[in-house]
């Protein structure tokens, strides 16, 4: 199969597909309110020795607005689909933030479309009052719109350096504004209700996984981090020094050479 850039699928989803043919497949989520373009850099690497699939969740980017009430599994099943109509059976599935409860949601629904599982900087058990913190923020978005909670938010995912350089920022206002209002409503309650079903899971993902987070990260700890790792049957976890949460941004080198490294001693 060719490479397929800024292809639309059946059900709306924008994606694009580059790398060998032949080659094992990395599919790519990213987190909300951003868009597939966050991985370009990723993206440039990882196609010399993978086939990359990298998409807009609904109501991102350019892909259309989920086709029921957004959860868990209407985005995994939002991939599944896309793995389908590209003819891949099977993926190492990558996942930032939101996307990595939706490749945790992704394992338990689709066991055997998956190879392995690398989960960056997701959220998992907050505690009492961080859960009632990321409610709170979810509601806010709902009632006054997808930019209400941006301030606040980059000074949590970048370092202070890096954002008063401004080029991060610039990128993460333009794809935040890009999102429809209700899908981001929506995937904004995803975010703030979906670890519960993510905590303890019922039955065991056994796939190789990678774990990641970055040192300061507040949202997706540290801690949190551990603990996801110890709920996997097969897990490596790696703690990324001084990064915020939006760390693969800031240094996106730093992560492809994790992926890399994962892929390559796990999956050879």
């Amino acid at each position: 199969m060719s490479d397929q850039l800024n292809a639309v699928a059946p059900d709306g989803t924008s994606y694009d597909l580059t790398g060998p043919d032949d080659a094992p497949v990395i599919a790519l989520i990213h987190g909300l309110g951003l868009s597939r373009q966050l991985w370009a850099s990723h993206v440039s690497d990882l196609s010399r020795d993978y086939r990359v699939l990298n998409y807009d969740l609904y109501g991102h980017g350019d892909s259309a607005p989920p086709p029921a009430t957004a959860s868990l599994s209407v985005y995994a099943k939002q991939l599944v689909s896309l793995m389908d109509h590209v003819l891949i059976e099977h993926a190492t599935v990558v996942g930032f933030s939101i996307g990595g409860m939706i490749n945790r949601r992704f394992a338990m629904d689709y066991p055997k479309r998956l190879s392995a599982l690398v989960i960056l900087n997701s959220p998992h058990n907050r505690g009492e009052q961080a859960q009632l913190n990321v409610e709170a923020r979810a509601a806010t978005v709902r009632e006054q719109g997808a930019t209400a909670t941006l301030d606040d938010a980059l000074k949590r995912w970048f370092t202070p350096e890096y954002l008063h350089a401004g080029a991060g920022v610039s990128l993460v206002s333009k794809w935040r504004e890009q999102v429809d209002p209700e899908s981001y409503a929506q995937a904004a309650w995803v975010l703030a209700q979906g670890v519960r079903e993510l905590i303890k899971p019922p039955q065991l993902i056994t796939v190789p996984s990678l774990v990641v987070t970055c040192e300061n990260d507040s949202g997706s700890t540290p801690d949190m981090s551990v603990d996801i790792a110890g709920e996997l049957a097969d897990a490596a976890l790696t703690i990324v020094p001084r990064l915020q949460h939006l760390g693969l941004l800031e240094q996106p080198e730093l992560f492809t050479s994790l992926i890399h490294s994962f892929m390559q001693e796990r999956l050879s």
